[in-house]
C-alpha cells in the first residue's frame, strides 16, 4: 500500500524564513542591509570609512534583538541596526543634548527619508542612560567613549580652563552592564591615542589609550572578548587632533569587544 504525502510549500517557506531570521547577523547580512536602496546618500558615503560590516557582527545579534547605539548622534548605526534586527527587534538611538545637536541635520534628513519604525529615540541628560535592567542584547558606542574622559573646559579670554571634572565613567559602565542581558556584547570603536597618554592629551586630541581603556572597562565587570584590526591605520599620526580636516575618516581606530558575564 502506497501512502501519498502532501507537503505544504507555504509551510516550508515559513519554516525556512524563520531559520534565516534566527541566524546570527554576520558580515554578509550587514552588507545586504548596506546595499538597500532607501538609505541616505550621506550614509552610503560614510560606509567606506566606517566599515560597519566589520563592526556590527561583533555584537552577536539576531533578528528580534534589542540593541542600543550609545551617543549615536545622527543615527548612522541605528538605521543599519534597525534593518538588521527587523521589525520584531529594536535599535535604540541614545543621545544627550550635545550629541543630538551634533547630529541635528542628518537626523532631520533621516526623518524626512523615513527612519525605520523600529528605531527608538532615547535622549537623556548627561550620562544618565535610564535603561531597564537586562533589557539589551547588545550595546555599541562609536567614537564617543573618549568624550566621557574629557575634562570640560571654557575659554576665559586667555586660556581654556577646567570648569568641572570628567564624567563619572564608572557610573556609565555600571548602567551599560546592568542593562545588558547575560552574554550581551558591548562593542567600542574609538580613535587610538599614544600608549600611556595622559588625561590632558585626551582633552586636546580626542583620542584615547586603547589598553588603558580596555583595562578600565574590564575593571567595571565586563569580560574582554577580543579586538578587531579592520579600522587600524598605522600611517596615522596619533599626536594630532582628530578634527584636523585631512584626518577625517582616516584616523587609527580600534574595535574592542566585551561581554557581560
Amino acid at each position: 500500500m502506497r501512502i501519498a504525502l502532501f507537503v505544504n510549500p507555504i509551510l516550508i517557506c515559513l519554516s525556512l524564513a524563520g531559520q534565516v531570521q534566527a541566524e546570527q547577523i554576520n558580515e554578509e547580512s550587514v552588507l545586504v542591509a548596506m546595499a538597500q536602496a532607501d538609505r541616505l546618500a550621506a550614509d552610503l558615503e560614510r560606509d567606506a570609512r566606517s566599515r560597519p560590516e566589520k563592526v556590527i557582527p561583533w555584537l552577536n545579534l539576531r533578528a528580534g534583538h534589542t540593541v542600543i547605539d550609545l551617543f549615536g548622534s545622527g543615527g548612522y548605526y541605528s538605521d543599519l541596526l534597525a534593518r538588521l534586527v527587523g521589525i520584531q527587534g529594536q535599535a535604540v538611538l541614545h543621545n544627550n543634548s550635545g550629541f543630538e545637536q551634533w547630529g541635528t541635520n542628518i537626523l532631520q534628513d533621516r526623518f524626512d527619508n523615513g527612519m525605520p519604525e523600529n528605531v527608538v529615540m532615547h535622549t537623556r541628560s548627561g550620562i544618565n542612560l535610564d535603561l531597564t535592567e537586562k533589557s539589551l542584547d547588545g550595546a555599541l558606542i562609536v567614537m564617543a567613549l573618549h568624550d566621557l574622559y574629557v575634562i570640560p573646559k571654557r575659554y576665559d579670554g586667555n586660556a581654556y580652563v577646567a570648569v568641572g571634572p570628567a564624567a563619572n565613567v564608572a557610573y556609565f559602565y555600571e548602567q551599560v552592564l546592568a542593562a545588558l542581558k547575560s552574554g550581551g556584547r558591548f562593542v567600542v570603536v574609538d580613535h587610538a591615542g599614544e600608549p600611556g597618554m595622559v588625561a590632558e592629551a585626551v582633552n586636546d586630541l580626542h583620542r584615547i589609550d586603547e589598553v588603558a581603556l580596555r583595562d578600565d572597562i574590564v575593571a567595571q565587570g565586563f569580560t574582554y572578548v577580543g579586538n578587531d584590526l579592520s579600522l587600524r591605520n598605522s600611517a596615522d599620526d596619533r599626536t594630532r587632533i582628530i578634527f584636523d580636516e585631512d584626518l577625517q575618516g582616516k584616523t587609527d581606530r580600534f574595535i574592542l569587544v566585551f561581554e557581560k558575564p
